[in-house]
């Protein structure tokens, strides 16, 4: 069985190869990332062929958290939104087979009205902030929010995101493993890693 390939680019499924062409044609840059998962804390165990194409608007912070987010929450009806060309779409998002929605994931600070109007739309609710999490953290606290205990905070290491953004080619290959916790990603020899670090609002 081959890798597991998945189509990263932020456009609807509809869209045609014109159109695709089209976008990447405004200055979107194509980076390829073949990622050798391990992810032992949820027993996933995959050789992921992504392909992100990165909006001019989107930093390479933001994309490298992206990736990382992706090989995190791999599994089955996991795909990537618009994005910002649809800032009304969560980062990430699961389907279920009958096209029910299941996850809504951000990346980032999102609001909390985001977040409010996100739990309506979704039994599940997910945030991975790449900086600042504990200030953000703070920022919901008591804030109006749907289902607020159940909403799933993260912080990835912002050292170790800033490590890859260093290390960032246009098409790169390397292992992700996730223990306790803990990210360790081998590339080129090099070992990074850095914890998810969870949160719950009170």
């Amino acid at each position: 069985m081959g890798p597991a390939r998945c189509n990263l680019i932020l456009l609807p499924a509809a869209t045609t190869i014109p159109e695709i062409e089209a976008t990447l044609a405004l200055g979107a840059a194509v980076h390829q990332f073949v990622v050798q998962l391990s992810h032992v804390d949820r027993g996933v165990y995959e050789t992921l062929d992504l392909r992100a194409a990165r909006h001019p608007s989107e930093s390479e912070e933001f994309l490298c958290a992206r990736v990382l987010v992706h090989c995190l929450e791999q599994r089955e009806g996991l795909a990537f939104s618009r994005g910002l060309a649809d800032p009304d779409q969560p980062a990430l998002e699961v389907r279920d087979l009958t096209g029910a929605l299941q996850a809504w994931i951000e990346i980032g600070t999102p609001d909390a009205g985001r977040l409010h109007r996100a739990a309506k739309a979704a039994p599940r609710v997910a945030v991975y902030s790449h900086r600042d999490a504990g200030r953000y953290w703070d920022s919901l606290a008591g804030a109006r929010i749907h289902r607020a205990e159940a909403l799933e905070l993260y912080a990835l290491d912002r050292a170790l995101v800033a490590a890859l953004v260093a290390r960032l080619e246009r098409r790169m290959a390397f292992d992700l493993s996730v223990a306790d916790g803990v990210l360790y990603l081998t590339l080129g020899g090099e070992l990074l890693s850095g914890p998810v670090t969870a949160h719950r609002l009170a």
